[in-house]
């Protein structure tokens, strides 16, 4: 196993390492971000940020799990099942965009590619905690809107994966292979809205 597989240690500055490593993580990009870099705007020495992370990859990988927490408390607006599709679903779509158009979503994303050779945990933990966390609240909902006659769905998974990537449609891409920064808000919205008109078309009864 790579050393990726070492067990974080908790401490005393361990949440001041983690707020001055997402500083840097979210300004420098994973790759350019140094140790030093890092211990410097956490306030620790190099020796104690090692001694919480003896692998960046550990450190970053703590950060987007962070991310993914706060992603977890907007997915608990979703909570609501008793409301139709055309008031939750354009919910889930923004929250899914917003998460992977985020400095830290995109990161997460194209970190887990590169790094999938060495370290393999990374992808399984950025879904988990990211794309799985709403899909995992995504088919909650749907089972409770066919139980109220809104919608008919055989495959729940496959259906909120569909969705997922109809939201994800044109702008994804091009923040990811263009690298463009400025996707507004609008252009969001108007994504999403057409998704949920696709997916409604498809499953709505």
């Amino acid at each position: 196993m790579p050393e990726t597989s070492v067990e974080v240690r908790k401490g005393r500055k361990f949440d001041q390492v983690i707020e001055g490593a997402s500083q840097i993580f979210m300004t420098e990009g994973f790759e350019r971000a140094s140790v030093d870099e890092i211990a410097r705007q956490a306030g620790v020495s190099k020796a104690t940020l090692y001694s919480y992370f003896p692998d960046k990859r550990l450190l970053f990988v703590e950060v987007m799990k962070r991310e993914c927490e706060r992603l977890a408390v907007q997915a608990d607006d979703i909570a609501d099942k008793t409301r139709p599709p055309e008031q939750v679903l354009p919910l889930v779509g923004k929250i899914l965009v917003d998460f992977l158009l985020s400095d830290i979503g995109k990161q997460s994303f194209r970190m887990s590619i590169a790094e999938s050779a060495n370290f393999e945990e990374l992808g399984k933990r950025f879904f988990e905690a990211g794309p799985g966390l709403i899909e995992r609240e995504l088919i909650a909902y749907l089972e409770a809107a066919e139980d109220r006659g809104e919608v008919r769905i055989e495959d729940k998974t496959l259906a909120a994966h569909q969705f997922a990537e109809l939201c994800k449609a044109w702008i994804f891409p091009r923040a990811m292979l263009l690298g463009e920064r400025d996707i507004s808000g609008s252009e969001r919205r108007h994504v999403v809205d057409e998704a949920v008109k696709m997916f409604m078309v498809r499953y709505a009864l």
